[in-house]
């Protein structure tokens, strides 16, 4: 038997990983759940009702649209892009465009310059009323802010189809213009909407900025700072929402863009409330550009003089727009033949996907509902 003395216990305790978290709950939110549009997952887990840990877990929609696209035509990808933010197919269609647009010299005429950007902001228009009345919807007014939303948004949509055939999926930009021309009456009908629409605006934010509930809900809940958005490379409302003046409609001034005088809402917390505020502000600057666009259209072709047969020399290029969501842009490589060797989205709603947990953690979880439907995702395009 050892006389020796005993070795003294560790002034510590060794916690293993699972006893460490023992006192945690996970939550699996979604599929199913209401506020994830049932394509969409969050694993939680939480110390009470607090956030400690979320990971979003995505793939349920994906269509494996960038490897199809590299075993057809050029042009035969133009309508899969409609199918990536469901909600702004002719913002898609245009960043589309403009990436094969310097694959081959093609000029655009005037008037199909002018009727992109009309098209492109009237997706915003779209996009933002729709993306406000969702938020609203989690935040737990159900019903009202989202049928007013929905109410402006089929009257666009009803636009949308009388030009394109199509309301949601329009397959209207073409490599070096549009399709068709609007038709008899269409800039007329457009003219009219855009003039009413602050009246609807006035009356929304009359219902929602300052109501006591959606300020307690949001304001200092989901802080981004601009220096996180920018080291995650956040784009779009999101990142003028904490304070970063960034817009490809100033710094990029595709299409005509520089025609047009328009100033660029910025955040200063980068909180819910500011990503709210942000898209109701960008809506104001919309309908300034559409007036300005529809007083100056030109009449004209809306095609230019494309190659009947698409078959670029080798070359790599990326081309990017403003879509409602962030920066859009598709990186294309050519080999020469009549389809690209490679086909790559960046998408949007993707990579501001990417700060959902820092924005989460320390939040309750109702909470996390709220900076979710603040973040503005589609899945067809996170998934792709």
């Amino acid at each position: 038997m050892s006389t020796a003395a005993p070795i003294a216990a560790p002034p510590y305790k060794l916690v293993r990983h699972d006893e460490a978290e023992a006192g945690l709950l996970e939550v699996s939110m979604g599929p199913h759940h209401p506020s994830t549009h049932g394509v969409f997952r969050m694993d939680v887990k939480l110390d009470g009702e607090t956030v400690v840990r979320l990971k979003p877990v995505f793939g349920y929609l994906h269509r494996n649209h960038e490897k199809l696209a590299e075993g057809m035509s050029y042009l035969s990808s133009m309508p899969f892009t409609d199918r990536l933010d469901y909600f702004n197919s002719m913002a898609n269609n245009w960043a589309y465009a403009l990436a094969a647009e310097k694959l081959v010299d093609v000029p655009v005429p005037e008037r199909a310059q002018y009727l992109r950007v009309i098209m492109a902001e009237l997706t915003r228009l779209v996009n933002h009323t729709s993306l406000v009345g969702f938020f609203l919807n989690d935040l737990g007014a159900l019903g009202t802010p989202l049928l007013y939303a929905f109410r402006e948004r089929e009257r666009i949509l009803d636009l949308f189809e009388q030009a394109s055939g199509a309301r949601m999926m329009c397959n209207y930009f073409r490599f070096g213009g549009l399709r068709c021309d609007v038709p008899a009456g269409w800039l007329d009908r457009t003219r009219a909407l855009v003039g009413g629409f602050p009246k609807f605006l006035d009356e929304f934010e009359k219902l929602l900025c300052e109501n006591e509930i959606i300020l307690a809900r949001t304001q200092h809940v989901g802080v981004l700072s601009g220096a996180q958005a920018i080291n995650a490379g956040i784009t779009g409302p999101m990142l003028r929402a904490s304070g970063v003046n960034y817009d490809l409609r100033k710094v990029d001034a595709y299409g005509i863009y520089d025609r047009f005088s328009f100033r660029v809402p910025l955040g200063a917390a980068g909180d819910c409330y500011d990503r709210f505020m942000i898209r109701m502000l960008e809506m104001r600057e919309s309908l300034k550009i559409l007036e300005q666009a529809l007083r100056d259209i030109p009449e004209g072709p809306v095609m230019g003089n494309a190659p009947r047969v698409f078959k670029p020399a080798a070359a790599e290029v990326y081309g990017r727009v403003e879509s409602p969501k962030g920066e859009l842009g598709f990186y294309l490589i050519a080999d020469g033949t009549t389809k690209p060797y490679r086909y790559r989205v960046r998408p949007p709603s993707l990579i501001n996907l990417t700060v959902l947990e820092d924005l989460c953690v320390g939040h309750s979880i109702a909470d996390a509902v709220v900076i979710l439907g603040s973040i503005d995702i589609v899945l067809g395009e996170v998934d792709r």
